[in-house]
């Protein structure tokens, strides 16, 4: 069990920057008494007293054994407080990366009173000591995990303020507004109304709009910071864990001529010219009586309705189950909402060229080697009497790896709404998506009073609890419990 310290007069300690052996680590210390432990262990070249050494200076010196034997030559930085992350003194120690070193440095700070940081502590602080709001804390981590230029775009400009900017505006206004509505309860009796009531609801449906603008964009955040979804379905069969092997270049699902082989999803995360995509493998939709696959095609129809994007894949050399195949896929699918790809599988086995020439060949234009012009024709007609329509078909060969450049170049153009989404203030955080959601329905059911002449009393009720929900966000309004959930997730160190 992790012992509960309160921060205030706690000196905490823990490498920066991993376990891993490399040329440089960093040790982190911040607290009261960082000062004094690092002078307890530290020898600077310059025989200076480190308690009158000011902010932002750095300072080259050994830090023995306990033995006195050097352990190693150190460099060694130091921040004042207010003016360090952490808004408390802070210090930085730079040696080498060695894990013994690490070890042996921060065993010393630990023998000398520092505490060992968990992961998120030192964000923690900077949080309770008004250096960062929530979101801000929150965006330090989406930057450490950021994979692609988008997403460290998004948190870059979290971490500099701009969604913390957009809703304090906000809630400054619904703040004034519920001032006035509630002053007015103190002169109810004079029935003195001190906002106009045309005015009041144009604000909130301003703030409304805003607001679902917000939760809109979660779509995009989301799949900036987490890949975007893209379920492989279709019937048993079909080649949709080749097709995922084959995207992601290893074995990850068990590929088999047996039907029924994949009995759960499984997924990898794929970057595709700066774009991650969140590869779901299914199990093949098929009537069965065997307990375990009813409940993985049970999860395959919940992963349909997740995805941004869903590859059908049918069996070229299978055409009698075009139809049943698209019928099942129509009832699943939101064609307003997800983009549908539909692949042609195994057509390489409908190659109009001798194999010997075929792979050659194929580079160039995958329809002209294969037979596939028909099978597309076909699919598209099936397609457009059960009102579906797909963005692509593509003819492919999971197994041999042909046609996958041509699905890629798809998947990458169908997001290339992404390329300027940095540039954007987005939601990408499943708490800010929820808290705002309440905000919305609260504000819509004070506008809906208001329209309806509720008591004042009610419609700032609900106004309100909008702003409690904001606040909860950029973490004016929080608990132990919310903060321990947010910060278990970074790396110690930060």
């Amino acid at each position: 069990m992790i012992k509960k310290v309160n921060f205030e007069d706690t000196t905490i300690c823990a490498c920066a920057t991993g376990n891993n052996i490399s040329a440089i680590s960093v040790i982190r210390i911040s607290g009261p008494d960082d000062i004094s432990i690092v002078a307890k262990i530290f020898k600077p070249k310059k025989d200076i007293p480190l308690s009158e050494v000011p902010g932002y200076t750095v300072l080259y010196g050994i830090i023995p054994k306990r033995n006195g034997v050097r352990l190693d030559d150190v460099i060694v930085t130091f921040y004042r407080a207010p003016h360090s992350y952490t808004g408390e003194d802070s210090a930085e120690i730079s040696c080498h990366g060695s894990p013994y070193i690490v070890s042996e440095i921060i065993s010393m700070l630990i023998d000398n009173g520092a505490v060992y940081a968990q992961g998120g502590d030192f964000t923690k602080r900077a949080f309770l000591n008004g250096k960062m709001d929530l979101v801000q804390a929150e965006a330090v981590g989406d930057l450490i995990l950021s994979e692609t230029e988008a997403a460290h775009d998004v948190a870059m400009r979290q971490m500099r303020g701009a969604f913390s900017k957009e809703l304090s505006q906000m809630r400054e206004k619904l703040l004034k507004i519920v001032s006035l509505l509630e002053l007015e309860l103190d002169f109810s009796e004079e029935e003195v109304e001190f906002t106009d009531r045309k005015e009041l609801r144009e604000l909130l449906e301003n703030s409304c709009e805003h607001i679902n603008e917000l939760i809109s964009s979660f779509k995009v955040g989301n799949a900036i910071k987490n890949g975007v979804p893209v379920a492989i379905v279709g019937s048993t069969n079909t080649g949709k864990s080749t097709l995922l092997n084959a995207l992601v270049g290893e074995d990850r699902a068990i590929v088999s001529p047996h039907a029924g082989t994949t009995r759960d999803t499984i997924e990898d995360v794929i970057n595709l010219e700066g774009v991650l995509f969140r590869f779901i493998d299914t199990a093949g939709i098929r009537s069965t009586l065997e307990a375990i696959e009813i409940i993985g095609i049970e999860r395959t129809f919940y992963k349909i309705k997740q995805a941004q994007i869903v590859l059908l894949m049918l069996d070229g050399t299978r055409k009698e189950e075009f139809k049943e195949s698209l019928n099942a896929l129509s009832r699943k699918i939101n064609s307003e909402e997800q983009t549908l790809i539909i692949l042609i599988n195994k057509c390489d086995q409908h190659a109009i060229l001798p194999a010997s020439e075929t792979d050659d060949a194929v580079i160039g234009n995958i329809e002209s080697i294969f037979n596939a012009t028909d099978l597309i024709e076909e699919v598209r007609t099936l397609s457009s009497v059960i009102n579906l329509y797909p963005s692509a078909i593509l003819p492919i060969s999971a197994r041999q790896g042909l046609g996958l450049d041509a699905l890629r170049s798809t998947l990458v153009e169908s997001q290339k709404n992404m390329q300027s989404a940095g540039e954007m203030v987005l939601v990408n955080n499943m708490r800010h998506y929820s808290a705002l959601k309440d905000a919305f329905n609260a504000l819509l059911r004070a506008n809906i009073a208001l329209g309806e002449q509720v008591p004042t009393d009610l419609v700032a009720q609900d106004i309100r609890e909008a702003l409690y929900s904001i606040g909860t966000i950029v973490g004016e309004i929080s608990t132990d419990e919310v903060l321990g959930n947010i910060f278990k997730n970074f790396c110690i160190g930060k």
